[in-house]
């Protein structure tokens, strides 16, 4: 797909929104940084926009680039549903563990999420992820499967939250699963920190356990993924 092309769907989406009452094309020039003017020379082709440019109107619609590839899809429609769902990556345990931002050829696949779900969950972040695109759905393997059965199956989507790389639970008196990489390997388990050493917790009484050296504490959020907040899986 084109540049031009996503560029034009972004002009089509802005207009929607305008059209809708949803927003102003001053309020959208004031939350991307831009003069009023800017946004007008856009929305009538008298101009285009900047790598930087464009992703500044996508953090202000608070939209992706994987919603504009989806917008471009046959029988996509761009009405209620474009608003209430979130397009999410679905990519390899390992480049979820090692980009952090994601190009056409590391996506199998892009999954919708419900906005509101995906607003609804706390972020616990530690370091420089900031930039990390945030959510992301890993495949479940066959080590995954086995060491988290029956919680986990093998093929089960796992939804990602990679702002939440703190140990602190998510939940009173319930532990988080996270997706951890050990080396050129990632894997799903409950995490407990001992000293210097991250304990890698299966639910399969089966499974050994397994665990990761750490500098220091501090640094035990340096090989999380990310939270694991939800499981899905085909039937």
């Amino acid at each position: 797909m084109l540049v031009t092309n996503l560029e034009d769907t972004l002009r089509r989406l802005v207009r929607q929104r305008i059209e809708a009452g949803e927003l102003t094309g001053s309020s959208l020039a004031r939350d991307a940084g831009f003069r009023q003017a800017h946004i007008s020379n856009f929305l009538n082709h008298r101009r285009g926009l900047s790598v930087e440019g464009f992703d500044a109107i996508l953090r202000a619609m608070q939209i992706s680039v994987y919603d504009l590839v989806s917008a471009n899809k046959p029988g996509h429609s761009n009405g209620t549903a474009f608003r209430e769902y979130e397009d999410v990556p679905l990519v390899s345990m390992l480049d979820a563990s090692a980009q952090a931002a994601f190009a056409q050829r590391h996506l199998i696949d892009v999954l919708k999420f419900k906005k509101s779900f995906l607003r609804r969950l706390q972020p616990a972040m530690h370091g420089p992820r900031r930039s990390w695109h945030r959510f992301v759905i890993v495949k479940a393997d066959a080590d995954a499967g086995f060491a988290m059965y029956p919680r986990i199956l093998p093929g089960a989507t796992l939804l990602v939250d990679r702002h939440y790389n703190g140990l602190d639970p998510y939940r009173r008196r319930e532990a988080n699963l996270y997706l951890v990489r050990k080396g050129n390997v990632c894997l799903v388990r409950f995490v407990e920190l001992h000293g210097r050493q991250l304990l890698l917790r299966p639910s399969n009484p089966e499974a050994s356990l397994d665990y990761i050296a750490v500098e220091s504490p501090r640094s035990a959020p340096d090989v999380i993924v990310g939270r694991i907040c939800h499981v899905g899986m085909e039937v």
